[in-house]
């Protein structure tokens, strides 16, 4: 049967189990979606419309694909606003299909911009469709890239959406992905090493999220009695509440990362500066690397024993391995959960202490608290915003489940957050879903507050107002970091509260600690009714936060 290759990415989508699309126009493949009734998010522009399919696919650990179109072509106007999109998943390692328009036979080298050549520098493979006949093998290579291996963005682009193929000369068959377990001797290696050991320390990565492994990691810790720290992408990979949970940032795991004699890594890049520590004193450390990507083993550090595998295989087989080792017992328990907890508790004195503050204007760590206090770990979506929101949270915010917090970096493209609620409600309706920003993260997502309304998403947008700006580096706001650029219009010339009201979105302006909690209920409720929510909070500048452990 011959159809047009607009109608075939249609029902390929629907036989890969895609739910929606999100897009903003014209990218010339919509029109066959809308017909064959693939549902479309349409966002403000191109970049959003990436980073709300980037975060689906992180949200959902990478069981569901996020899938976006943008305008491509040789007029790439909004394949150029999308670029920053893709170029923040590429770096995070985030598995969204891009579609987009492809340069048609005979207008190529039509344009200062190569479309190629840019794309392939931000994803994992590029697909140029060159015969209309090739789209099920496309596709098939797109979604087993998508589903195996390292995580990445997966562009197709298409030059003719009207162009006619027979479907039924190459059916297109779902792909499922591959994993694959590590090697028995390099597991039982680094075991041998784990037992060495006087001070081990467990380092968790993102990969542990998309492995689905984050049972298997607790097992694993448990038998080994070892401290555990997360990166910021893994936050709650390890449920925080465990004893033997360290922390993501603070002095505790300044404490532990230059105390351990082994590093134990599991599905992380090892990558310092990346919104991530630096492993100390790394050369009188053993470093165990247990990665699904060789690229990164030895990047940095020189790697005492590699292993390579999906972390769920892999965890698996440590696990086993050191239950054999040790009778079943695992290693001596000795004091570390006391120390664990002696080491947390003395680092988070000043942030529990700013967390209960009565100050005005309102501590942010007030805020923080009262959304501890409302929100159910268990049915809750928490982001914060590129900069101090994200240094903030990711030091107190107590995560229990992976993606009960979705922690991001790397790139740092401000206003994901916005994206990221959005994606979290299409994923999980059923929870309470929160973005927290500050001044600059805010001034990016305005354009799209709309969104929300349109599709009748009950999000909550907490904005930590406190006129900062600029705020990074000695001194933060003002004469020490940036004193050209750091004033903005602060609380008392704008109402930000009033101008996103007349979008739609029941708003609050909270002066009162003590109003904290109470407007955050608030907010729940109508979210429940599917009214999105924006609430300012008058706040301090409080920029103090856990640093960044160098290497």
């Amino acid at each position: 049967m011959s159809i047009d290759v607009g109608t075939g990415i249609a029902r390929i989508l629907k036989q890969e189990g895609v739910e929606w699309v999100s897009t903003f126009p014209v990218c010339k493949v919509n029109n066959s979606l809308g017909r064959e009734g693939m549902p479309m998010v349409m966002m403000r522009d191109d970049r959003y419309a990436v980073a709300v399919a980037d975060a689906f696919s992180r949200i959902t650990g990478g069981s569901k694909i996020g899938v976006c179109t943008f305008q491509g072509g040789v007029n790439a106007a909004g394949l150029q606003v999308a670029f920053a999109g893709m170029a923040q998943a590429f770096e995070d390692g985030s598995p969204v299909l891009c579609i987009t328009d492809g340069i048609p036979a005979g207008e190529t080298q039509n344009s200062q911009f190569d479309v190629t050549s840019a794309l392939k520098s931000v994803t994992k493979w590029y697909g140029h469709l060159d015969k209309p006949e090739r789209l099920s093998e496309y596709m098939r290579r797109a979604f087993t890239m998508l589903r195996s291996g390292r995580p990445g963005p997966v562009v197709i682009a298409i030059p003719d959406a009207n162009a006619q193929y027979d479907d039924t000369a190459d059916p297109y068959i779902p792909v499922k992905g591959w994993k694959s377990a590590p090697d028995p001797a390099d597991v039982s290696a680094a075991i041998d090493l784990l037992l060495k050991a006087e001070n081990p320390l467990i380092y968790a990565g993102e990969g542990v999220i998309y492995a689905g492994a984050s049972a298997e990691l607790t097992e694993f810790a448990e038998l080994a009695n070892a401290p555990v720290v997360t990166t910021l992408k893994a936050k709650g990979a390890f449920p925080e509440d465990n004893p033997l949970f360290v922390g993501v940032r603070g002095d505790q795991v300044d404490h532990y990362l230059n105390k351990c004699d082994l590093v134990f890594a599991i599905g992380s890049s090892l990558s310092p500066g990346r919104f991530s520590h630096g492993i100390p004193n790394a050369v009188n450390k053993t470093i165990v690397h247990c990665n699904i990507d060789e690229l990164h083993v030895n990047k940095v550090y020189p790697t005492a024993q590699a292993v390579i595998g999906d972390a769920r295989f892999t965890l698996q087989a440590l696990t086993a391995d050191l239950s054999a080792k040790t009778s079943g017992n695992g290693r001596p328990a000795g004091k570390v959960a006391a120390e664990v907890k002696a080491a947390r508790d003395s680092a988070m004195t000043q942030y529990r202490e700013a967390m209960a503050s009565i100050d005005k204007p309102i501590n942010p760590y007030k805020v923080y608290a009262g959304l501890m206090e409302v929100l159910d770990p268990l049915k809750s979506f928490v982001t914060h915003e590129s900069g101090n929101t994200r240094d903030q949270l990711s030091t107190v915010y107590e995560t229990l489940i992976p993606r009960g917090f979705l922690g991001w970096g790397n790139v740092s493209s401000l206003g994901f957050s916005f994206a990221a609620t959005v994606a979290a409600k299409l994923a999980n309706p059923e929870k309470f879903c929160v973005a927290v920003t500050g001044e600059a993260g805010l001034g990016y997502m305005l354009g799209n507050l709309e969104v929300a309304l349109r599709q009748k998403l009950g999000i909550t947008v907490v904005h930590v107002s406190n006129g900062g700006f600029s705020g990074y580096g000695p001194g933060f706001w003002g004469d020490g970091h940036d004193p050209f650029t750091h004033k903005v219009l602060g609380h008392d010339e704008v109402d930000m509260s009033k101008v996103i009201g007349e979008l739609g979105y029941h708003t609050e302006r909270v002066t009162e600690p003590s109003e904290v909690v109470l407007a955050l209920q608030r907010a729940q409720s109508v979210n429940e009714s599917g009214q999105p929510a924006y609430i300012e909070f008058i706040c301090s500048q409080f920029p103090v936060y856990g640093r960044w452990v160098s290497k």
